[in-house]
């Protein structure tokens, strides 16, 4: 069966679809949808270019650990990363300190993406999801949070229930 989850720009009130890669990313799918409802505050990308995200508190036990991982995602990934409280606490990130790992729960919405951190290098993750619907009103709200700031933003995932 197909599954499927909501993410949203609450603020903004646009939602796309996105539909889970159960063959490709099992463990990503299995930890990201178990821990489903998840929303915090959006950010936009720095260095990664046209991706918007937000950090939760880590929620899988274990970590999925690498799977269907790319440094070059194409619009409509979504994508899981893991972040150590040290990778997050360089001023130029805009994090302030943190005491736990977190998950950046990610996708991106234009081309040309390159996953690269100036202070630690490549930094690759697991595509566990595509957007299947609403992928051009996402990409004009993220647009719009790029150009007129992400403060009051939340992003948030949550299962569908019921398929598309």
């Amino acid at each position: 069966m197909t599954r499927y989850i909501d993410i949203s720009l609450t603020k903004r009130g646009v939602t796309c679809v996105a539909e889970l890669h159960d063959d490709l990313a099992p463990r990503t799918c299995a930890a990201v949808w178990d821990a489903l409802p998840q929303e915090a505050g959006a950010f936009h990308a720095k260095y990664a270019r046209n991706e918007i995200y937000t950090l939760v508190d880590a929620f899988a036990d274990p970590e999925p650990g690498p799977e269907n991982p790319t440094i070059t995602p194409i619009p409509g990934d979504v994508m899981y990363f893991t972040f150590a409280p040290w990778q997050l606490t360089p001023k130029s990130h805009g994090y302030g300190g943190t005491a736990a790992p977190k998950i950046d729960l990610a996708l991106f919405y234009e081309r040309n993406n390159l996953l690269l951190n100036p202070d630690f290098g490549f930094v690759p993750g697991n595509v566990f999801a595509t957007i299947v619907r609403g992928l051009d009103e996402i990409a004009a709200a993220a647009q719009d949070l790029w150009l007129r700031g992400v403060e009051g933003e939340t992003l948030r995932f949550e299962r569908r229930e019921g398929g598309l």
